[in-house]
């Protein structure tokens, strides 16, 4: 009889362990669901406002800033829209179905062929962040437009500024 007794509460202990281990691995995996930093709003099919708004489209979320803005003959992102094209990329690996047009510019100066590829090199710049942080292949496509598609008209530094830069287009929107 002890010896039965001894038995059952192995068992007893080893199950209550198991419930516990297992209640601790939910945990974790809870924890770890918000991958690389993500704010709220930005995953999802809910806005800032809780009611089904399209977070492309709610002016209160990041994804609805749509351009990465350049140096004059760089194709480097820089920091300040690193944040940007990283919510981008989680909403894209969030979501399979979505697909972006990276569509790369630049102001007037420089031949058609110098601004058409250095167009590319800004979307292609664009491109790998969102590759590195999550999105697939598929998803994205990188073309130049060059000096094609300028924002402003204008031969000034404030109009080349706005020219200079990466658009981000989902699809239905190109």
């Amino acid at each position: 009889m002890k010896r039965i007794f001894t038995v059952v509460a192995v068992i007893s202990l080893l199950s209550a362990c198991a419930s516990d281990n297992a209640q601790q691995t939910s945990d974790i995996e809870d924890h770890s669901y918000n991958r690389g930093g993500e704010s709220e709003g930005i995953r999802g099919g809910t806005g800032s406002d809780g009611f089904g708004m399209n977070p492309l489209q709610d002016p209160n979320n990041i994804l609805s800033r749509r351009s990465v803005y350049f140096d004059f003959d760089s194709y480097t992102v820089k920091g300040e829209y690193r944040d940007l094209v990283l919510a981008h990329a989680a909403y894209l690996r969030d979501n399979l179905n979505a697909q972006v047009l990276l569509q790369g510019n630049t102001d007037e100066r420089g031949s058609r062929e110098y601004n058409l590829a250095l167009g590319q090199r800004r979307a292609n710049s664009v491109k790998d962040i969102l590759l590195l942080s999550g999105a697939r292949d598929q998803q994205v496509e990188a073309v130049s437009l060059g000096e094609e598609k300028p924002r402003v008209l204008g031969s000034d530094e404030s109009s080349w500024a706005e020219n200079r830069r990466t658009d981000i287009l989902y699809q239905g929107e190109y």
